[in-house]
């Protein structure tokens, strides 16, 4: 492993254009459960589609439910070592920004300030009606005080977490940006993330496919193992601790 961690730190070191991407494992170090693992939100809850949500009251209810417990699961969680250095890599310029699948914020309270967030934010709400955003304490305390779910307090519309539901589009102009940013680089380096959800495991696989060094940092297999240029299994946090050590 430590040869490879200082060939990684070598191609990182060498990069015009490198790029982090990451996933739920990042986070599982600051005491944020993978929502898919036993236990998990998505374990204990039937799934509510976009469509639904914006076509029924219970549904809304159902979304709020989920999301009410899940918010107290990171609200009071902080960045841990991985993502504090992601953000130094991106203010001395070794990377170029973050890519990433997770909702919780924990990379911009690092410090990092280029985050491209594939899925949304969990620290906001946004009305579908006005398009208004709000950050999302006093909604989730407003729901657990009431059971009711909150409307907008602009235009009395409905509210929801601003994070990409089942059934809804991903940002358009944000996986637009994503994937420039992968076709350009020549080192993606992707972190706690088993790539397999598409459209956003694609974007790191279409960056290996033009040209760029694969790097996968996770304590699992991943979907993109057989074409990665390496792979690092084990801590997310150590893995970057020793690769920044080695920079």
């Amino acid at each position: 492993m430590t040869s490879g961690i200082q060939l990684a730190a070598l191609w990182l070191r060498k990069a015009k254009s490198a790029v982090v991407f990451t996933g739920a494992g990042i986070s599982t170090e600051s005491g944020i459960p993978d929502f898919r693992s036993p236990g998990g939100v998505w374990t204990k809850y039937r799934t509510v589609y976009f469509d639904e949500f914006c076509q029924s009251a219970e549904a809304r209810h159902e979304y709020w439910t989920q999301k009410a417990e899940s918010h107290k699961q990171f609200a009071a969680a902080d960045p841990n070592i991985g993502h504090q250095i992601i953000a130094k890599w991106e203010e001395q310029g070794t990377i170029r920004g973050v890519i990433t699948q997770n909702i919780d914020g924990l990379h911009q309270i690092a410090g990092s300030r280029d985050v491209l967030e594939l899925h949304g934010t969990a620290r906001e709400v946004g009305c579908l009606d006005c398009q208004a955003r709000f950050p999302v304490d006093p909604f989730v305390d407003q729901f657990l005080e009431t059971n009711e779910v909150p409307p907008c307090p602009d235009c009395g519309g409905r509210l929801k977490h601003a994070t990409v539901s089942f059934g809804q589009s991903l940002p358009e102009l944000v996986l637009h940006r994503a994937h420039r940013w992968c076709l350009e680089a020549d080192v993606i380096l992707t972190i706690g993330s088993s790539l397999v959800v598409y459209p956003a495991a694609g974007l790191p696989e279409a960056g290996k496919q033009n040209g760029a060094k694969l790097i996968v940092v996770n304590r699992d297999e991943t979907g993109l193992d057989s074409i990665a240029d390496m792979t690092i299994p084990g801590s997310c946090g150590e893995a970057l601790a020793a690769m920044d050590a080695a920079l």
